[in-house]
């Protein structure tokens, strides 16, 4: 485990001094009084320096003390398994990724936050990301309709589509679009091995699944017919996915680097800081780095634009946020301080706070606020106009097994293992193989033609 040392701390004090002189007028931080000291569990992700500056600024305000067990990953997940299915204690806290909140909830290992403090609501401000903190037992449903709050999202991730100004100016390209735009932009862009017009995430797995979402969801595309309502007909090889699966697969062969099978966000990340790739879909998180001297040679040289569309569809955004929640063994004390801490970061200094840090807020007015006209917060004006469409997908128990067989399958035909067809017409099979598996009210269409 990580504990923030007395070091931090003095730095932290500075940090806060300096970061709540901004803005004037505004609500101050939360009062939240002598807590408990507690325990985060937390993955090792682009935006943990800036929460962890914040952790380190709310220790220097308020005096209480924030462990951080910091974890790779899937490190997170095996750990948050362990303690509550253990009946918990180990931590007071455990960050989230979306995909894992339904085990969670479907288990109830966590606890409500009305259990813990029945007068706690979050700010109006505070952004649900599709109601994901919210679990609706009866349903087996997150939303707010009967549902209980769970947890809250800290950090919104959403992927928006990064362009080098400086390079679509000299090359007389408009920042782009539609998908059609970036594949017409390739042929002034990409001069490889020198320079690649476009890159995309599309390594086996969690990288493909989630960056071709956004080209789905664009087309109107669904994996099932209506799984909030229990129908889970798949609905995953349709026209719609097979028209956005071949564009993607299209653009990673026109527009990006070799072997695009094996690329992941690190080398997303890494080909625009480098010069190297002139655009790419990558989420929000990412931005920092890139305008980090140490880390990019491309600082104030990249600007963003919600994930182009599909000629024929509109823009659609697929949210990949991380969520905070108390699991429902954390020992009573604790779970009051955990609630604390979360009471003082929804605020709107502090979110004010974590987006000069590099993180990215959840409240609406901050991200409205004078920072989006900040050349450092360019993304801003693309993350709120991408919020408009965002939706959870994959928010159901058979999650992560369904993103698994997507992940193979989308993978198996850009490296052209399959034809597109053929990857989604198998992929659907597998799918509702998994939903009959577990008694779900399942079926499947005709196949697209391979």
């Amino acid at each position: 485990m990580r504990a923030i040392s007395a070091v931090k701390a003095i730095t932290a004090a500075i940090l806060y001094a300096v970061l709540t002189t901004a803005p004037a007028a505004e609500k101050s931080f939360a009062e939240v009084g002598k807590q408990e000291p507690i325990t985060i569990l937390a993955p090792s992700t682009p935006w943990l320096p800036a929460f962890t500056k914040m952790v380190e600024s709310y220790e220097a305000q308020t005096g209480n003390k924030i462990k951080l067990d910091v974890n790779p990953f899937g490190g997170v997940l095996d750990k948050t398994r362990n303690d509550v299915r253990g009946g918990g204690g180990t931590y007071d806290v455990v960050l989230l990724d979306t995909q894992w909140t339904i085990e969670m909830y479907e288990g109830g290992f966590l606890a409500p936050f009305k259990d813990i403090d029945p007068s706690f609501d979050p700010p109006k401000e505070v952004l649900t990301y599709d109601d994901s903190g919210y679990w609706n037992e009866q349903k087996r449903w997150r939303t707010a309709k009967g549902g209980k709050l769970m947890a809250f999202t800290v950090l919104g991730n959403v992927p928006v589509w990064y362009y080098r100004v400086d390079a679509l100016k000299e090359a007389g390209v408009q920042p782009p679009k539609t998908v059609q735009d970036i594949l017409d932009s390739c042929a002034k862009l990409s001069k490889p091995p020198t320079t690649y017009g476009a890159v995309v995430r599309a390594e086996r797995g969690n990288g493909i699944r989630y960056d071709w979402m956004q080209w789905m969801v664009s087309r109107g595309g669904t994996v099932v017919k209506d799984p909030e309502n229990g129908d889970y007909t798949v609905t995953f090889n349709s026209a719609q996915n097979k028209a956005a699966l071949d564009q993607f697969i299209e653009l990673t062969r026109k527009c990006g680097v070799p072997n695009p099978g094996s690329i992941g966000q690190g080398d997303v990340i890494q080909l625009l800081a480098t010069g190297k790739a002139l655009q790419g879909q990558l989420v929000v998180a990412a931005w920092g780095n890139l305008q980090d001297p140490k880390k990019s040679a491309v600082v104030g040289k990249l600007d963003a634009v919600p994930i182009p569309r599909a000629v024929e569809g509109k823009y659609g955004t697929v949210i990949g946020n991380w969520n905070y929640a108390i699991p429902k063994g954390a020992n009573p004390a604790r779970k009051k301080a955990a609630l604390a801490f979360a009471k003082w970061f929804m605020t709107y200094d502090a979110q004010y706070a974590f987006a000069k840090a590099g993180g990215i807020p959840n409240r609406s007015d901050v991200l409205a606020s004078d920072l989006a006209k900040d050349p450092a917060m360019r993304w801003m004006p693309a993350y709120l106009e991408s919020m408009k469409t965002a939706r959870q997908e994959l928010g159901y128990q058979e999650g992560p097994q369904v993103e698994q067989v997507i992940g193979l399958r989308l993978n198996q035909a850009v490296i052209g293992e399959l034809s597109s067809a053929k990857a989604l017409n198998l992929a659907a099979r597998e799918i509702k193989d998994i939903f009959e598996k577990n008694g779900r009210k399942t079926g499947l269409g005709a196949p697209l033609p391979e």
